[in-house]
């Protein structure tokens, strides 16, 4: 297994749930980390966290709406002028919304859309020539098992994750030549805010999967000898 120590991650989606997990998680690895997310309340208080778990390390954040490609560019322009290189992109930022083809508006299709499709290119777009410069590394892209199978009343974000699976196909196909790690994991619920809110745990959160399930998951994923690399993953809970 290779050490962490030192190497710089940028993720997305940071201020909650699996983004703020797995920053943790790399924090005590060693990893000096970039957080994006959309309130800067949240990356004040992250950043603050990690610090205290590890003063070594260098955590630059900026807030952003990946679905807007300024920001984007904006957020990876002031974070990667403070960490100089990236390593690893974590792409961890998305929405959930459930309804009927006919019962979802036009417009809350097209947000998930833009968030998780779009928002998720566009970080790709920025910060994949700082790995490319470095001629190795990684990026995750963390899909949903609702995009391996459609499922009733979950058409647009099930579609969202089968396109974010097929994108990260074609990055892995595309990027393997040059060194660069990419895999797709495929949670099932998981007990995070979002899951909470919209009622996914049907009230049993302690017994489905936890966001530091995840963040194992993951830094063991990263840890893996250079050669070999996890194409895609799914992680279920043990309870039905």
């Amino acid at each position: 297994m290779q050490s962490l120590q030192g190497k710089t991650a940028i993720i997305t989606g940071a201020g909650k749930g699996l983004g703020k997990a797995m920053a943790v998680a790399l924090a005590a690895e060693g990893v000096h980390l970039g957080l994006i997310a959309r309130t800067a309340s949240d990356l004040e208080t992250l950043s603050e966290s990690l610090k205290a778990i590890n003063p070594d390390i260098t955590v630059a954040y900026a807030t952003a709406d990946i679905a807007q490609y300024n920001e984007v560019k904006s957020a990876v322009a002031s974070i990667t002028a403070d960490l100089k290189t990236v390593d690893m992109l974590i792409n961890s930022a998305g929405i959930f919304k459930a309804g009927g083809i006919l019962e979802l508006p036009v417009e809350e299709w097209e947000q998930v859309f833009n968030v998780n499709v779009l928002g998720t290119y566009y970080v790709v777009r920025e910060v994949l020539p700082f790995i490319l410069q470095q001629g190795q590394g990684d990026v995750i892209n963390i899909a949903s098992t609702a995009g391996t199978k459609g499922n009733a009343k979950l058409s647009a974000y099930g579609a969202s994750k089968a396109a974010v699976i097929n994108f990260s196909e074609s990055m892995m196909q595309e990027l393997r030549k040059s060194n660069i790690r990419v895999s797709t994991l495929n949670p099932s619920t998981i007990a995070t805010d979002m899951a909470l809110n919209a009622n996914l745990t049907d009230g049993n959160e302690e017994k489905v999967l936890q966001p530091e399930d995840f963040a194992f998951l993951v830094v063991n994923n990263l840890k893996l000898p250079q050669r070999a690399f996890v194409k895609d993953l799914g992680l279920w809970s043990t309870n039905p």
